[in-house]
């Protein structure tokens, strides 16, 4: 938000507008206080003033826990302290209740999310991580205590001999962290924005995405389906994975680019990586989706416009789908779970899969040699890739047996191409 000009008004904000306020930013009310709409959408509430000469940001605590009034009525008290040269916070610490240790802290937050994530298998592997590689840490301490050389301390040992885990519970830290400050148990930024400074390099993982296995992918369908993110929301999600696109091209695409007659979605050179035209096949089920899409933009020109029909959809908006369903995977990452599912299910051509995710050639007379985009058989090849994703018909994430998934694969290798080249980056 720009800051504003002429005279500071005083409670600019409202209990309405506060519980309609929805967008991330930062929202003042008047005199340093200041409503917090973080990317997650919680929302929380700071106070910025000057306390002996330094300017301190203090948390005044969740909105589901403060209310307006409230949160102005703690702020002019704090604000008298500060202007008497006193420190408002050390002497809400010597007032209040004792601060929670992280153990304590972490299993409030575990207590709060497990109704939001997907199956019980993901909770338990949430708070285990934490009891396994956090708690004999630093489980014990404040967590108005916890810097960066802790959580240092916590990762290391296992930051380069179980990455992916080490991610995870790097993740986990984070949240707990971040809930701390929000019900004022903390104040300022949290520090593990920039643990990863003082660890190593995680070899091969610096361009890779966290990807859904692909055995998991109509399980997870049905259950993003059943979402409470917005129906407009939950179509675009399903149509980027259905093409294998990128959140910028899916959220930006506007009806112009498509041919419902030839199932055809053209994504101009313009908002390509690699600033070359990109054609899609569009199967049935994505022209299903799109048709569905146009009873709700609004007459937009883009197909999956944001609250503005003028505007697209924020670029959190499928990150933030993923963390309601407890998911710890990107939306990029489901490009990767159609190249393992090409590669390892079918027999369609090296060739057909990287156009299908518009890779470019490194090899410069490759590329000179290469015409064509293969459209027919890429329209084989996602046509396979729908009817695999339609192959679950009732599950949830993580509770259907892989092998029984694996059994129930369409026989897309009787597409034979046998044509191969080399591997482009995914």
């Amino acid at each position: 938000m720009g800051k504003a000009t002429g005279p500071h008004r005083e409670k600019r904000l409202s209990a309405v507008s506060v519980r309609a306020t929805k967008d991330p930013g930062r929202y003042a009310d008047g005199n340093g206080l200041y409503l917090i709409v973080d990317p997650s959408g919680a929302k929380r509430w700071v106070l910025r003033i000057n306390v002996q000469e330094k300017r301190r940001d203090i948390g005044l605590g969740g909105l589901s826990v403060t209310t307006l009034a409230e949160a102005r009525e703690t702020a002019l008290e704090y604000r008298k302290i500060a202007r008497n040269g006193g420190d408002p916070v050390a002497i809400r610490r010597q007032t209040r209740v004792v601060i929670p240790t992280f153990e304590a802290a972490a299993r409030t937050v575990h207590a709060e999310h497990s109704t939001s994530w997907a199956n019980a298998k993901h909770a338990d592997q949430w708070i285990n991580t934490l009891t396994t590689y956090v708690f004999p840490k630093f489980g014990d301490l404040p967590v108005d205590r916890i810097n960066t050389p802790e959580i240092l301390g916590a990762l290391a040992p296992i930051w380069l001999t179980k990455p992916e885990t080490a991610k995870r519970v790097r993740q986990r830290i984070g949240t707990v962290l971040d809930w701390s400050k929000a019900a004022g148990f903390r104040t300022g930024d949290n520090p593990i924005d920039s643990v990863s400074k003082g660890l190593p390099k995680q070899p091969g993982k610096d361009e890779h995405h966290e990807a859904l296995p692909y055995a998991e992918l109509p399980a997870f369908l049905q259950s993003l389906r059943k979402t409470s993110s917005s129906e407009l929301a939950t179509l675009a999600f399903e149509f980027l994975i259905l093409n294998a696109s990128r959140t910028g091209e899916v959220l930006l695409a506007k009806w112009s680019e498509v041919d419902l007659s030839d199932g055809v979605w053209t994504i101009p050179a313009s908002r390509m990586k690699a600033k070359r035209e990109h054609r899609i096949p569009l199967t049935p089920t994505s022209i299903e989706l799109l048709t569905r899409a146009k009873a709700l933009a609004d007459d937009s020109d883009y197909i999956f416009p944001g609250r503005d029909a003028k505007k697209p959809m924020s670029n959190m908006v499928f990150l933030m789908i993923l963390r309601r369903m407890g998911l710890t995977i990107t939306a990029h990452g489901f490009r990767s779970s159609f190249r393992d599912w090409a590669s390892e299910q079918t027999t369609f051509s090296r060739d057909a899969c990287e156009m299908a995710l518009a890779h470019t050639i490194k090899d410069k007379v490759e590329a000179a040699y290469r015409r064509g985009d293969l459209f027919e058989k890429r329209r084989d090849l996602m046509l396979a890739w729908a009817a695999f994703a339609a192959s679950v018909k009732e599950s949830h994430v993580g509770d259907t047996d892989l092998n029984k998934r694996d059994s129930a694969l369409p026989l897309a290798s009787a597409v034979i191409d046998t044509t191969q080249a080399p591997e482009a980056p995914i």
